[in-house]
């Protein structure tokens, strides 16, 4: 069960958070320009770096999503710079995903964290059973932490039980969204990716620790 109250604390620190947006944005125009690095973290060092790393990788979501508006590149990005996951291109397909094209679906922190799952776990071969079984078993760990943590997957719930005690809908009309800013909800909303791309990377990590000789 969401500890609504740990997150309500959560939440007012981002609103008062002092965000470097011009740092923010040139670390995102370096990725837009040079891609993101290949380079995975060696095993042994992540898990040595454990909370460090997990630490950094939410903090990274939580400025994506205060950059970009968008809690699915959020949580997807974070996680796809730590481990060296797919290109920009994704990030820029992930456009429709927060609550699901704003219908009230499934959180895009989540949807933006199983993407980078499905890019760690999964497989370029469309045969490759196993990958998908693999990226499976990632999504059905990754699903219960979540709601666990939150409460829900689902974008309204998530308002309405955590983040403004109700439903902003922002993109329902122009007093929806001008209520929606004026309540913080760029800078509440990046709670969301930021739990999401923790989690996600939690999973990595624990099959790095179960990989190791």
């Amino acid at each position: 069960m969401a500890n609504v109250e740990r997150l309500k604390a959560r939440l007012e620190h981002l609103v008062h958070r002092s965000w470097d947006a011009e740092g923010i944005a040139a670390r995102f125009e370096r990725l837009a320009r040079e891609g993101i690095p290949s380079n995975r973290l060696e095993p042994t060092a992540v898990v040595t770096r454990k909370q460090e790393i997990l630490e950094g990788i939410e903090r990274r979501a939580e400025e994506y999503e205060y950059l970009s508006h968008s809690c699915a590149k959020g949580s997807a990005l974070a996680l796809m710079e730590a481990f060296g996951l797919g290109n920009m291109a994704i990030i820029k397909a992930l456009s429709p995903f927060p609550g699901f094209g704003m219908t009230g679906g499934i959180c895009g922190a989540v949807t933006g964290a199983l993407v980078a799952l499905g890019l760690y776990f999964g497989s370029d071969d469309l045969q490759d059973y196993e990958g998908t079984g693999r990226t499976m078993t990632a999504a059905r760990r990754f699903i219960p932490r979540f709601e666990e943590e939150v409460g829900s997957i689902y974008c309204p719930r998530i308002q309405q039980d955590v983040v403004f005690e109700k439903y902003m809908d922002p993109r329902a009309g122009r007093e929806n969204f001008e209520a929606f800013v004026a309540a913080h909800g760029y800078e509440k909303c990046s709670l969301l990716p930021g739990i999401g791309a923790r989690i996600a990377a939690e999973i990595i990590i624990e099959s790095m620790e179960t990989s190791r000789p």
